[in-house]
This record gives structure tokens, C-alpha cells and sequence, in this order.
């Protein structure tokens, strides 16, 4: 797409960024990007440690005289145009002149309050918290449609990124049997020395596996058998692959293709081959879904880097011989096709997404409804009275195995990430998921807007 010409009519008009949860991670990406965009400028940061932002800003060269700290409306409203705002409380951001509020928080209470506020004053959100939007997206595209607000996901992060892919493929016409990303953090395997590192974290855990070179090419079903009987102790289902799926589900109408996902241990060559029907030598008992794979390489490859890719049939076989020459992953058998793009780069690319809301007024999905609905699974049996808590760079509960259940299966599944601070009202047997009679969520705006959702 040609963006320069895309904005050329918007000269003149600028995005004013509005940011929550921002010093950090992706949020700390997309300020670092902000002042390089001509057609945007940050107006608010919101977050309860004001010294800390002024820090954050201060080192990425905000002149610290522009940074005003304000307590209450009537100082936002007198700060100056120019300035750049601090405000502890997260819901003084709709008493601003922002025209971007960007939620970064996790928390979804904190998001899914601000968001409604917003969209009901016409101020557009963009939504960086996948928990928020995998029980409140539906309602909060509607409540968007109905005020003439956008609410969108961003480019940066894999939902979008996918998104984007699959309807570029929709309106190409071509026939798409599965939507999916990579796991965040790359198997690599080095066939010279048999070292195998699994890239997560700073230390990353590494070990010796000789066995891997029986299964480093991949001939059929029982390749990946071997890898995940050699990995099993890596391959797990993430909570955060699941969520962002559950919110490619919910825009697509894409089912899950397991309840915990696939992840078979791949190269990216080799996906073509893997995600297609079983009867063609795959993976999948159902076409029309998402899924998610462990990207396996070497280290002198280049990483898959968390990205997205969609299958495709190939219909025509003229030209799919011309494209396979070409370099393009095509199955063995030729029917089918991987399209994919290697990359998330979390708020560098995220002003695109932005933009295209603020000045042409394009993100919101009013068709967007709970397709899926990402449940928690009893890994033991847990007694009465246990508190449930989201935790870590995964956003797991511990002692539950997160999973993706059609919504037919779902209707009585108390979402995943409704769950957080919840105390078990009853014992819950090991392999039970936790349903909405085991706990209180009476009280609970998301729960609110989960139901409102649930009706459209």
C-alpha cells in the first residue's frame, strides 16, 4: 500500500496520542517512535509513577520544560497546546483534547472502562490489551460503530498484523484454510555441534539433542512426532498465543483447530505441508481456523520472528508452478500455499494503525462478534477458596492450562482473563474448565460488557 499517497489528503491534521501504561514494553516502543511521525504528536501520558515518566520521555528527548503534570481537569484543560501531559488517574485521559487514546495496561478493568468513556466522547481507541479484547472486543467495536469512534487493534502486534493479512487475502479471492503466527520465541537447532537453545528469556535454555538430526527434515506426520517426543519439555500452549487467536477468531470467524492449539515443531518451509487437511498428509481435522506453530531453525537462518502467515489453496496450477519457481512455500503436493510475513515490530509499526483511525477513520470491525471464547482448564484439582491470579511475561494462571473453545462449547466458561483476583466458590476437579457458578463475577464491568457482547 502507497501510505504517502493514502495521507496526502490529510495534510494539515495531526493524530494527538493519548497513551495508558506506557513507560514500558510496547507501550515504551510506540513513544520512542511517535516523534518521527510528522503526522502525529504525544499529548498524554497516563501512569501512576510520574517521576518515572518524566524519565522515560526526558531519555528518548522530550524537552522536560514541555512535560506537565496535571492532577485534576481543570489543569489539563489550562495546560498549554503544546505540552505533554502526566496524569496519574487513568480517567482523567478523557478530559484531554486527545483524538488517540492507546490502552497498554493488561488490566482489564482499567481498559475496558477508559475504552467506553472514550468511544462515548468520540475519541478513537486503539487497543494493545489482547486480554481486554478477547471478552470486551465486540461490545466496544459496537460501541465505536454507534459514536462514530474507531476502536481498532494495532499493527505491531501479531492480532492486527494477521488480520490485515487475512483480508488482503479475502479480497484477492483466495481461499484460506488456516490463519496463524508463530510462537513468540524460536527452537534452534544447530546441526554441526547437535546444540539445541530455546530463545526465550536471558538465559536461554539450551541442551545438548543429537536425536534431533533423524527429524531435522521433515518427511511426514511422524517428523513432528519426533521433534515434540525430543521438545517436549518446551512446547507448551501459551496463554498469550491463545488470546491473540481469540481475537483473530472473533473478527474472522475462524474456529480454534484444537481447544490448546497445534503447535507442531516447524520450519517455515515446511508449513505449506503441515497446516493442511489430514487427508493431504496435515495436520488439521478441520479447515477455517486458527492455529500456531513453534518456529524450528538454525542458527544462521533468519527467525520467523513471532510472525503471521495464512494457507491458502492453490487453484490454479499454471500459475503456482510459475510462483514455486519463484521461491514461494508451496506443499509437496501442490495444492497449497503459505503467505506469510516474518516480523512484529511492536510500536514501530503502530503509528499505521493510528493514523489510518484518526484520518480516515478505518480499524473499527462492527461485524466482530465472541466466535471463541479462551478458557481456563484445572491442571490439578484445586479446593475451594483458591485465588486465581494473572501473572508473568505470559499472562498464565497458574495451576489452569489456558484453552480456545468454539463459543457452542463455551456458553457456561467463565473467560480466561475475567478470572484475575477471583476465589474459587467451590472445589474444581483436575480437566474441568472453570465455569461462571464456580465464581463471583457479579460486579465486574468487563463481565458486564463480556454479556452485552455474548447478545449481539
Amino acid at each position: 500500500m502507497d501510505y504517502t499517497n493514502l495521507f496526502k489528503s490529510c495534510e494539515g491534521r495531526k493524530s494527538r496520542v493519548g497513551i495508558i501504561g506506557a513507560t514500558r514494553g510496547y507501550g515504551y516502543t510506540l513513544l520512542a517512535q511517535i516523534p518521527k511521525v510528522e503526522l502525529m504528536e504525544l499529548r498524554l501520558i497516563s501512569s501512576r509513577h510520574t517521576d518515572e515518566c518524566v524519565e522515560v520521555l526526558t531519555g528518548l528527548g522530550y524537552k522536560e520544560e514541555k512535560i506537565v503534570v496535571c492532577e485534576d481537569k481543570e489543569q489539563i484543560q489550562n495546560a498549554p497546546k503544546d505540552a505533554v501531559l502526566i496524569v496519574k488517574d487513568y480517567r482523567l485521559v478523557v478530559e484531554s483534547d486527545i483524538t488517540a487514546l492507546v490502552e497498554c495496561t493488561g488490566n482489564t478493568a482499567v481498559s475496558s472502562d477508559v475504552a467506553v468513556e472514550a468511544l462515548k466522547k468520540g475519541i478513537n481507541v486503539y487497543m494493545v490489551s489482547k486480554e481486554t479484547d478477547s471478552v470486551c472486543g465486540p461490545i466496544l467495536n459496537q460501541i465505536a460503530a454507534e459514536n462514530n469512534a474507531v476502536y481498532s487493534l494495532l499493527n505491531g502486534d501479531q492480532p492486527r498484523n494477521l488480520l490485515d493479512l487475512y483480508s488482503w487475502g479475502k479480497v484477492l479471492g483466495l481461499e484460506i484454510i488456516v490463519a496463524g503466527k508463530a510462537s513468540e520465541y524460536d527452537f534452534v537447532w544447530d546441526p554441526e555441534t547437535d546444540e539445541f537453545t530455546y530463545m526465550e528469556g536471558n538465559e536461554k535454555p539450551h541442551e545438548n539433542i543429537p536425536g534431533m538430526k533423524e527429524f531435522w527434515h521433515y518427511k511426514d506426520r511422524s517428523t513432528l512426532e519426533g521433534r515434540s517426543r525430543l521438545l517436549e519439555k518446551y512446547i507448551a500452549s501459551i496463554s498469550a498465543d491463545l488470546c491473540e487467536m481469540n481475537l483473530v477468531s472473533n473478527v474472522t470467524g475462524l474456529v480454534p483447530a484444537t481447544p490448546q492449539l497445534s503447535y507442531p515443531v516447524a520450519k517455515t518451509s515446511e508449513l505449506a505441508d503441515i497446516f493442511i487437511p489430514e487427508e493431504d498428509g496435515g495436520i488439521l481435522k478441520k479447515t477455517g481456523v486458527v492455529d500456531v506453530f513453534c518456529c524450528l531453525r538454525s542458527p544462521d537462518e533468519a527467525s520467523f520472528a513471532g510472525g503471521e502467515f495464512i494457507i491458502i489453496k492453490c487453484e490454479n496450477e499454471t500459475v503456482w508452478e510459475l510462483l514455486t519457481s519463484k521461491g514461494h512455500v508451496v506443499s509437496r503436493n501442490g495444492k497449497y500455499a503459505c503467505i506469510y510475513l516474518p516480523y512484529h515490530y511492536m510500536g514501530l509499526e503502530t503509528p499505521i494503525s493510528i493514523l489510518l483511525g484518526d484520518l480516515l477513520g478505518l480499524g473499527t470491525h462492527s461485524e466482530c462478534r465472541q466466535v471463541s471464547v479462551m478458557a481456563g482448564v484445572a491442571q490439578t484439582d484445586l479446593p475451594k477458596g483458591t485465588v486465581l491470579k494473572v501473572a508473568g511475561h505470559h499472562h498464565s494462571i497458574d495451576g489452569l492450562v489456558p484453552e480456545l473453545w468454539e463459543r457452542k462449547e463455551a456458553e457456561n466458561v467463565a473467560p480466561f482473563y475475567l478470572l484475575n483476583g477471583m476465589t474459587l466458590l467451590k472445589d474444581v476437579k483436575k480437566g474441568n474448565p472453570i465455569t461462571r457458578d464456580v465464581v463471583d463475577l457479579t460486579g465486574s464491568k468487563p463481565y458486564e460488557l463480556y454479556e452485552q457482547g455474548m447478545k449481539l
